[in-house]
């Protein structure tokens, strides 16, 4: 077997397809076995551009003019599929004769996987966007039930250790007349109009510093002092207090429900935690919690209930009115106050 047979042999098994082509015409002089599967045998004094219609012959010419070698990819059917060739063309002499020695080779698969990673990287991209989206949408439902530095802990350790608050200021709302308001209104109206209120309350809490514990249908529970203690956390919870009435009564004077209030504040000590193993929820425990829930029992609508030591706190910067000696449920008798808002204590007095 001669040379030129076994290399045609080698070109043949590695799938290069080979044709030697006039520099000047394009036509060609030679095609071996693989070339001529690929793009059939070229008529007898056929030319480059009827053979590989997508090439220009433009760049072509100037790439071997001026940097001796020209490179690029063709695209052609065969049998419903679209093939890829990598076209590699170098120019030399064959006596006087200059002669272009084109080397195909088949990158259909290649380019193939690369599309396939393509894709893939943008699915993987997709889906790492979804789940950072995820993400943070988890983070904000966390932070919802949860104080950030409680979320934090959560995180980092998966459980959140008890922690004792001592002393906080509770906040305990609760709305007159929610059941009746419930059964005759649209539920949907009802549900829309307390969402709106408790992300006011939301609001007004974060300005003075309270941190929302929860809420229980029409309750609603803020605490001052907690997680990171605060000196003012009384005045904080007086404040917040003053202002949900505030909006109340500022919402009430352009809709056509009327939402009323009735609020107890108390100081005392907190035990707070996530409690859940399924359905996590972050709740506070206490004789503060407790008294709040009492005292907010003794205030007529659009009123604040104070326990008497708070009161104490509260009575250099406040207005305050006593209700006298009550007898509270699990603590005895103490003496209830009043906490009246200051701007329609002068309003009312003319000082």
């Amino acid at each position: 077997m001669s040379i030129e047979a076994i290399n045609e042999q080698l070109l043949r098994a590695i799938g290069v397809g080979v044709a030697l082509l006039d520099v000047k015409s394009f036509s060609f002089h030679f095609t071996n076995d693989t070339f001529e599967e690929w793009f059939g045998t070229p008529q007898e004094g056929a030319t480059l551009n009827e053979v590989l219609t997508e090439l220009d012959l433009d760049s072509l010419r100037a790439g071997l003019r001026e940097k001796g070698r020209y490179t690029a990819e063709t695209r052609f059917k065969k049998k419903r599929r679209t093939m890829v060739i990598a076209v590699d063309f170098t120019p030399t002499r064959e006596g006087d004769q200059e002669i272009a020695v084109l080397v195909c080779q088949n990158i259909t698969r290649i380019r193939e996987l690369e599309s396939m990673i393509d894709s893939y990287s943008m699915m993987v991209e997709r889906n790492n966007r979804e789940i950072k989206r995820e993400k943070e949408q988890v983070e904000k439902l966390l932070l919802n039930i949860m104080p950030r530095a409680v979320y934090e802990e959560f995180k980092t350790f998966g459980v959140v250790t008890p922690q004792l608050y001592d002393p906080v200021s509770v906040l305990m709302l609760d709305f007159v007349g929610f059941t009746d308001m419930v059964a005759s209104a649209d539920p949907s109206v009802t549900v829309t109009e307390l969402n709106d209120i408790y992300s006011a309350f939301d609001r007004i809490g974060e300005q003075f510093g309270c941190e929302r514990i929860k809420t229980i249908g029409d309750a609603y529970i803020t605490v001052a002092g907690l997680p990171d203690p605060t000196p003012d956390h009384a005045k904080a919870a007086a404040n917040a207090a003053i202002r949900f009435i505030r909006y109340l009564e500022r919402r009430n004077s352009s809709h056509p429900n009327q939402w009323r209030c009735r609020i107890g504040l108390a100081t005392g000590a907190v035990v707070g935690s996530v409690v859940g193993i399924q359905k996590y929820v972050y709740d506070i425990f206490g004789p503060a919690v407790n008294l709040a829930s009492r005292l907010q029992e003794f205030s007529e609508p659009m009123q604040i209930s104070v326990q008497d030591d708070m009161a104490v706190v509260l009575r250099e910067q406040f207005e305050m009115d006593s209700l006298g000696t009550r007898q509270i449920r699990g603590f005895g008798e103490q003496e209830v106050w009043r906490l009246l808002d200051s701007s329609k204590f002068v309003n009312r007095t003319g000082t």
